[in-house]
């Protein structure tokens, strides 16, 4: 487990110093579900959905055991 959580820290970091070179890619628009409002708008990425979706199970997984 604690293999795990460092090698989730390491990837972070790692996103967090190239997050500037990233942006600069400029990949176009990433799909994901537009709600607008009169006065607010949301935007929910599919690949954040499954990511929770992922993260929720995994976490009801451990519970189980």
């Amino acid at each position: 487990m604690a293999r795990f959580v460092i090698i989730l820290v390491l990837t972070g970091v790692a996103i967090g110093l190239l997050w500037p070179v990233l942006i600069r890619l400029r990949r176009g628009r990433v799909p994901g579900i537009g709600i607008r409002r009169e006065r607010t708008s949301y935007f929910v990425l599919i690949a954040t959905c499954v990511a929770v979706s992922f993260l929720i199970s995994g976490v009801l997984w451990w519970f189980r055991m």
